[in-house]
């Protein structure tokens, strides 16, 4: 058995000291689950955190405008390069912690402070519970408010 295999497989047929030619010994302790690093992508972070902030009530989109009517065009063409998933949100991803910035625009008439820590809390819980990430910091910019009588700036689509 290699070096390499006798790791893997946690075993070790040398002559050691005080035990028997071919014994097994168990090398490596400690939890198998916590052996090898795992990461998280920049991106993964964004989706999560995107689906996070839409699920509160009083947010009516992601984004600037200009990046809601690009992203439309661009949801629409094949092989489009980034997910409306996570449009005006950007992560920061480090090996323990992440930072996040988001662009939102709110429903006209909602209290946006209450708006604002309603998604910190909804991000936040669930950037944490998914990826075990600490969350440092959810910076929030508000672009827009969404009156009830404004149509949405997404483009109607050529073809239906």
């Amino acid at each position: 058995m290699s070096d390499i295999e006798s790791h893997r497989t946690g075993q070790d047929t040398s002559d050691t000291p005080g035990t028997a030619k071919g014994q097994t010994i168990r090398r490596g302790g400690g939890d198998p689950g916590s052996r090898g690093r795992t990461t998280i992508a920049d991106g993964v972070v964004e989706k999560i955190t995107g689906m996070a902030a839409r699920d509160v009530a009083g947010v009516h989109a992601m984004g600037s405008g200009m990046s809601r009517t690009f992203g439309a065009v661009r949801d629409r063409v094949p092989g489009g390069t980034k997910s409306g998933v996570t449009r005006g949100v950007k992560a920061e991803v480090g090996e323990k912690q992440t930072a996040l910035d988001l662009e939102i625009v709110v429903e006209y008439g909602v209290s946006i402070s209450d708006v604002a820590r309603d998604v910190r809390e909804n991000v936040v819980a669930a950037v944490e519970r998914m990826t075990g990430l600490e969350v440092v910091e959810v910076n929030i910019a508000v672009s827009d408010v969404k009156l009830p009588d404004e149509e949405d700036e997404e483009p109607e689509p050529r073809i239906k």
